[in-house]
């Protein structure tokens, strides 16, 4: 599932508009649950089971951060190394609550999973953005810029790889070397 980054593009927070009271942490099993209810609420995410967010809690913590304002879960990113290249980790899903959007913290969230994975020498970030996701194009090449990093689009997935034509192409997106935390 592509990235799907939920607050504007347009609006760059400034640096004291950061949600600082948002805390991010690996995920826990007991956020499944509202992990899963960030991406039913977000409309556009491609909502998976409540047991695949529980499972992906337990299975993926490491590869994955969730942002907390209190107890409950504000925003996410899910991601996995991939077996056949450990030096990249796979961003799969960006979600932000509503009332959470427009102060960066999707971008705040990809910044501090790079941070913890990079000095594991996890040094490339891959995510799919579908042609008409102005969003997430603009995070991700948000962070690369920042980063100071090459950003390298190529074609991954075309409509005739989903069942019954209602996905967008997905382009595959492959941003690094990373370097270790800033």
């Amino acid at each position: 599932m592509a990235a799907q980054p939920l607050e504007s593009p347009t609006r760059r927070p400034d640096a004291n508009e950061t949600n600082a009271d948002v805390q991010l942490q690996e995920p826990s099993l007991t956020d499944g649950p509202g992990i899963w209810r960030l991406a039913r609420d977000s409309r556009v995410l491609d909502v998976n089971s409540p047991y695949s967010y529980t499972l992906w809690c337990r299975d993926f913590p490491d590869s994955s951060v969730v942002a907390r304002d209190g107890a409950e879960p504000c925003g996410f990113i899910t991601g996995y190394v991939r077996p056949a290249r450990p030096d990249t980790f796979f961003v799969w899903q960006v979600a932000v609550d509503h009332d959470h959007r427009g102060q960066g913290l999707a971008r705040r969230m990809l910044d501090h999973l790079a941070d913890r994975l990079a000095p594991r020498g996890h040094r490339y970030m891959e995510a799919t953005v579908t042609p008409d996701n102005s969003a997430s194009t603009a995070m991700f090449e948000s962070f690369a810029r920042s980063r100071g990093c090459e950003l390298v689009r190529s074609p991954l997935f075309g409509a005739e790889h989903f069942p019954e034509g209602g996905h967008e192409p997905e382009v595959l997106f492959r941003i690094g070397p990373i370097a270790g935390a800033n």
